[in-house]
């Protein structure tokens, strides 16, 4: 497990609505770090569908939901879970946290 916390950016540059990607700086895990209403969530960046890029997708943010352009598949960004099919099985979430003006998240899981 990453003890270590990433740099995503200032809160300043992730408003409400909008999304980051990030790598992990130990896992190399693409991170999508989402503010949905001030709130801030995290997912690993690919759909567990297929090994796509979550972040290519739509964010919804009056859901908050993330659509995998690929096939269509939606993830709520709060939890990870798969909204409908294709995808069943949830992505991963992560920690996130503000530290003054910065947000910082890291890739959680533990050591296979």
């Amino acid at each position: 497990m990453s003890e270590a916390w990433t740099y995503v950016c200032t809160t300043a540059e992730l408003l409400p609505g909008e999304m980051k990607v990030v790598f992990d700086e130990v896992t190399q895990a693409a991170i999508a770090v989402f503010n949905l209403d001030g709130m801030l969530y995290a997912l690993e960046d690919r759909c567990s569908h297929e090994d796509f890029e979550l972040s290519a997708g739509h964010f919804d943010a009056a859901e908050g939901s993330v659509e995998c352009v690929l096939h269509g598949a939606r993830f709520d960004i709060r939890d990870g879970r798969a909204l409908c099919a294709p995808a069943y099985e949830p992505v991963a979430k992560f920690p996130v946290r503000r530290e003054d003006d910065r947000i910082l998240t890291r890739d959680d899981r533990e050591d296979s």
